[in-house]
């Protein structure tokens, strides 16, 4: 299998509708818009920005001050960040989600004290359980 590949490394070129349809072909970017009147149902907004440290153009979904989750552009399919904590993992294990969401949370190792859930995203189907995800993540203190 071939090395999967981060999109958007270039600063000087923002992620707009047409750079993101060129990035992830029509499929995945229709799948994206949907993601995103998801995000507009729960009241999130996206900043996307360059960082530096990673070389890429991130966008960061908020819920008024609190970050729901981190997207990002690969080669074929969109991935989303959520970061959860030892207190909160069993929240996310009792979610009417996909098991093998749930197995992958657990396998995952920490950073720091922060327990990373990433899905990687290529199909609308998947978005039910991004949506159960981000509802979660939102309702936390």
């Amino acid at each position: 299998m071939s090395e999967k590949m981060q999109l958007l490394r270039e600063p000087t070129i923002e992620p707009t509708d047409n750079v993101l349809k060129d990035a992830l072909g029509t499929a995945v970017f229709d799948v994206y818009k949907d993601l995103l009147s998801i995000t507009a149902e729960l009241v999130l907004t996206t900043e996307w920005r360059y960082y530096n440290d990673g070389k890429a153009w991130l966008c960061k979904v908020v819920h008024k001050k609190k970050t729901v989750f981190w997207l990002s552009v690969w080669d074929g399919f969109i991935k989303t960040s959520f970061f959860f904590t030892e207190k909160t993992r069993d929240g996310v294990l009792e979610l009417p989600v996909n098991d093998g969401i749930k197995k992958d949370f657990l396998e995952r190792k920490s950073t720091g004290k922060l327990l990373p859930l990433i899905l990687d995203i290529d199909k609308k189907e998947q978005l039910a359980d991004l949506k159960e995800i981000a509802r979660y993540k939102i309702s936390l203190k």
